[in-house]
């Protein structure tokens, strides 16, 4: 026998024996362990009466319309914009004189067009959203005295802002230029990344709360996976080698591992997929195609301790979530050691992790329930919003006749009225 797999199966020994499941083989349920310290305690954080938000009224074309034409939006991971719309609308935050507004919302959504696959394509959503700011700019006076510094947009697509699935693309298009001076609400997050804005608020994907409720399995069920992960480790259509998807961490991950009994990885998503991320101790997050995927939800909501694998990576609400503490961080250059570095985590360490992943403020956070309940995701971007007043008025409001936007910066083709 290898070194690697005695030292390995005497830690997964080590770990049923000591307490994720018995010395039975059945699993005993962890006491849940309270979140404190800088990051935690704010997500109990009550949004209301901190902030008051103003919801434009569009007309129909830029959201109800577009979701009665392809209802597919509702289910896919970028479907935190249509609930923001719809959480924000009975919100009691929600102010209808917008004299009295902190903030300003343009409900306008851009990740609605769909193929026949059901994957979303981004190259209408700058017309679109360049059309919602001209007209909410021409009929209210509130985008103008600011250009839009106390105006924030929920833009979930892959690379946020700059509108394209490809990240190449993405980085010579930039952030739409009119929104250089918004708050971004967004999934993608990267560090130094063009992509990502100083100042947006970083969201967890939408993960269907009521699917993964149909897939819970007894807390008795003992974890006997080691590293579990279901997913694409090569995209054979551009880039069948894997040095560029994923920035080849993911085909690190299968060619190191893909014959270690402790690793469970496959391309096949069975149908036993939530159980079987119940039954695992570690869950890997490697950046993929998108930069987010509801994995790391599923993963924290079955409390699955999420091995990131995404170097500079910037995580949903990073300062209310101790990730450090809940998850294992591995560098895309230390992929082929994963093993050695994943069987020296202590059972102690183990377990403390899988207690703060138990508390239930930290899965709420990760939700975007219907209807709405305390702390979940929605509450949480309203923290983020409140954290950010008051505004500095001497950096948000304009002086009379003064511009910064150059509303004909862009590509040619973002100019074309929608």
């Amino acid at each position: 026998m290898k070194p690697w797999v005695r030292v390995s199966s005497f830690l997964l020994v080590s770990l049923l024996v000591s307490g994720i499941g018995g010395a039975d083989g059945v699993h005993q349920p962890q006491p849940t362990e309270r979140i404190s310290g800088s990051a935690g305690d704010v997500l109990e954080d009550d949004p209301v009466g901190r902030l008051k938000v103003f919801v434009y009224e569009l007309p129909s074309k830029y959201n109800k319309r577009i979701l009665q034409k392809d209802p597919r939006c509702l289910n896919h991971m970028f479907a935190a914009e249509i609930f923001m719309h719809k959480f924000l609308l009975s919100s009691p935050v929600r102010t209808l004189n917008p004299e009295e507004a902190d903030w300003f919302y343009t409900p306008a959504y851009t990740t609605c067009h769909l193929t026949k696959s059901g994957l979303p394509l981004p190259f209408k959503s700058p017309r679109m959203m360049r059309s919602a700011i001209l007209l909410i700019s021409s009929k209210w006076p509130y985008w103008n005295r600011t250009e839009g510094a106390d105006h924030f947009f929920v833009v979930p697509h892959d690379f946020g802002a700059c509108f394209h699935y490809q990240e190449e693309k993405a980085i010579e298009r930039g952030i739409l230029p009119l929104l250089q001076r918004a708050t971004l609400v967004q999934t993608f997050g990267q560090q130094n990344h063009v992509c990502l804005k100083e100042g947006s608020i970083n969201i967890p994907p939408y993960a269907p709360q009521q699917k993964m409720q149909d897939h819970l399995i007894s807390p008795d069920t003992p974890r006997s996976i080691f590293v579990y992960f279901r997913g694409l480790f090569y995209d054979m259509s551009n880039d069948p080698e894997g040095g560029y998807y994923a920035r080849g961490a993911r085909a690190s991950v299968w060619e190191n591992f893909k014959d270690n009994p402790l690793f469970d990885i496959s391309t096949e998503h069975p149908s036993t997929y939530y159980e079987d991320m119940q039954r695992a101790i570690f869950c890997l997050c490697p950046l993929g195609w998108a930069p987010w995927s509801p994995r790391l939800v599923e993963g924290v909501i079955f409390g699955c301790i999420p091995v990131i694998i995404a170097d500079d990576i910037v995580l949903p609400f990073a300062d209310a979530i101790p990730w450090e503490e809940i998850g294992v961080f591995v560098a895309e250059k230390d992929v082929p050691k994963l093993d050695t570095i994943l069987t020296s985590i202590s059972p102690e360490v183990v377990l403390r992790k899988q207690r703060l992943l138990a508390n239930p403020s930290m899965k709420q956070a990760m939700l975007f329930p219907q209807p709405a309940q305390p702390g979940d995701a929605f509450h949480q971007i309203l923290n983020g919003l409140a954290r950010k007043l008051p505004h500095n008025k001497n950096k948000v409001y304009l002086k009379p006749g003064e511009k910064t936007l150059n509303w004909t910066a862009g590509p040619v083709v973002d100019l074309k009225p929608w």
